[in-house]
């Protein structure tokens, strides 16, 4: 029987080496997976922590990790974990000048990077971050230290030495700080103790159908408080992870790994059904009439409904004639997908329901360590359109604005040097204010409805959340990302960067010659196309709401180019700075 623990690292001796698995982790290398038994993982975790304490790595130490997801960023932060330091896990793909203000913020000691393009960043953010003593790579580079020029090896005193100091770290002790992007301002430090990450994944466990027979596909960065608290849990269960090669290889790993689980952004699985929604569309005859048949049951099925006997007959057929590839492209051992980070469109979530492929959303912020509510599978409780009940031990409040209040053993210690924002953050009854908008549906089920402080007022006085029309509107085919405007103008506007790949198939099919990217979004057919879109989406909102123009953008945004954070939530302030004539010229 499963003991609770009461330091993340004491996974290592209540699981790890309880399971003994011979691939507790795995990745592919030079295309053949290589896998790492419990042995082999806890010995090299062991070797690392002796390593860093005869450099001078002590209790309270911050060590980053700057790594695409591999094997050796669990083994560092395990090892990292055993001594006592703090482990402060950075995105790979945010600027020099973040990792700057990062490593003074936090007064980082030791840095551990992953590839030659890694070390190069850190090492220049690093000139101007005098607590850095030194940086060590995964990759072997030439002119760079290698991580396994730390690693020692050990005998009985060693390990008797470890223990020791293991003894001294307490369920209350600082774990990790984890710097949010933010949408606005400098990267906050979150501090999480080891209690804020055990209780969160002792509390979702049971909403998992996995066990220790079960693989698990990894492809979503591990600096990523989700995922690596979700890895934690896979620990937990015993079930295997296998880290995808990188995201373009995806659709190659789950065919290889046959995964029973993974966690993803509603964005993969958008594309994931784009693709499939577009390979119907190219069918001619029976077999086209069949795949729409199939697709329109699935966008009506809802798990929690019983629909009768004759549509269940229908379905049983669509599963075998058009289904089934859905879950043969998955692997086809798919027991859940775990959706967060951001709003899952309804319709995904129906049709991959009625594909047999059940889809959790959860949500959760950095600060809840991270997750405050999800929808469970089995036993099934689940209501889509909503992220599901409050787990286990979490308390949540809807304040008299809208916004939800979070309470439990989840929520962190504070900001890291910002006593300031976490009385901000944290009201003195230790209410966590979210800053999102929700309410409870069947007093049960959260629903999030939009960011509290992106709300903006009309000229005309009414009150716009953005984020409820963006939502929507993405869930067009043509419709990639997209910004609504309109703060003390007269109605909402739109920013809208095309889905290219659709646009292009969309513009084969009508006869029309694709140039490029930039001369399309000019095209009065395209821009007629999207027109349609919009106005489809509008009749579902109030007439201030709707959105009464829109201009299309040929580059898209991303997290190097400022536009979106790196969980691909779009920076309002950098967005409305960047394109402000272009907006003006909306309301002209």
């Amino acid at each position: 029987m499963y003991q609770p623990i009461t330091r993340v690292f004491d996974l290592l001796d209540e699981s790890i080496t309880k399971y003994n698995k011979s691939d507790v982790f795995a990745s592919k290398i030079k295309g053949e997976w290589q896998r790492i038994s419990a042995k082999s993982f806890i010995e090299s975790v062991n070797q690392l922590s002796l390593g860093l304490l005869k450099i001078g790595i002590e209790k309270g130490d911050k060590i980053a990790i700057i790594s695409e997801s591999r094997p050796e960023w669990n083994i560092v932060d395990f090892a990292v974990q055993q001594v006592g330091a703090v482990g402060v896990p950075l995105y790979p793909n945010i600027t020099v000048e973040d990792y700057r203000y990062i490593f003074n913020d936090a007064g980082i000691k030791l840095i551990f990077v992953g590839d030659e393009s890694l070390l190069r960043k850190a090492q220049e953010a690093a000139k101007d971050a005098p607590t850095v003593q030194e940086i060590y790579c995964f990759d072997k580079v030439l002119g760079g230290k290698n991580w396994q020029e730390i690693v020692v090896n050990i005998d009985n005193k060693d390990i008797l030495v470890l223990e020791n100091i293991k003894k001294t770290v307490k369920t209350n002790d600082l774990l990790t700080l984890i710097y949010t992007s933010g949408t606005t301002g400098n990267p906050k430090g979150v501090m999480l103790s080891h209690q804020n990450i055990i209780s969160n994944f002792e509390a979702c466990k049971n909403c998992f159908p996995i066990d220790e027979t079960c693989r698990a596909l990894s492809f979503l960065p591990l600096n990523h408080v989700y995922e690596r608290m979700v890895l934690y849990l896979y620990m937990s269960l015993g079930t295997s992870i296998y880290y995808a090669q990188n995201m373009a290889t995806i659709a190659e790993d789950l065919r290889d790994v046959q995964p029973h689980i993974f966690t993803t952004v509603p964005r993969l699985l958008e594309k994931v059904y784009d693709k499939i929604v577009a390979k119907g569309y190219e069918l001619s005859g029976i077999k086209r009439r069949i795949f729409l048949w199939a697709l329109n049951l699935g966008l009506n099925y809802d798990p929690n409904k019983t629909f009768g006997w004759w549509y269940n007959t229908q379905l049983k057929w669509a599963k075998k004639l058009v289904f089934n590839k859905w879950q043969e492209a998955l692997g086809g051992n798919i027991r859940m997908i775990c959706s967060g980070a951001a709003a899952l469109q309804p319709r995904l979530a129906r049709v991959f329901w009625a594909a047999g492929i059940p889809v959790s959303e959860g949500y959760g912020m950095t600060e809840a360590s991270p997750v405050i509510a999800t929808n469970r599978i089995k036993p099934l409780d689940l209501r889509i359109g909503t992220v599901g009940p409050i787990i286990d031990g979490t308390t949540v409040q809807i304040a008299e604005d809208g916004e939800i209040l979070v309470k439990g053993p989840n929520i962190m210690l504070g900001y890291y040097n910002l006593p300031e924002l976490t009385k901000e953050a944290i009201d003195q009854d230790g209410w966590l204010h979210t800053g999102d908008i929700g309410k409870l549906e069947e007093g049960k089920y959260l629903k999030i409805t939009d960011r509290k402080k992106e709300i903006f007022k009309t000229s005309g006085g009414k009150y716009v959340a953005p984020q409820v029309l963006e939502n929507k509107m993405k869930e067009s085919l043509y419709i990639e990302q997209m910004m609504v405007v309109g703060e003390s103008q007269k109605f909402p506007a739109a920013l809208i960067v095309p889905e290219f790949t659709t646009i292009r198939d969309w513009c084969k099919s009508q006869g029309i010659n694709y140039t490029s990217d930039v001369e399309m979004i000019k095209n009065q057919q395209v821009l007629k196309l999207i027109f349609g879109e919009i106005a489809r989406f509008n009749k579902e909102f109030a007439p201030y709401e709707q959105v009464k123009k829109f201009t299309l953008l040929s580059t898209p945004w991303t997290v190097e180019g400022g536009e979106v954070t790196p969980t691909l939530k779009p920076k309002r302030k950098m967005i409305n700075l960047k394109y402000k004539e272009t907006i003006e010229r909306m309301y002209e």
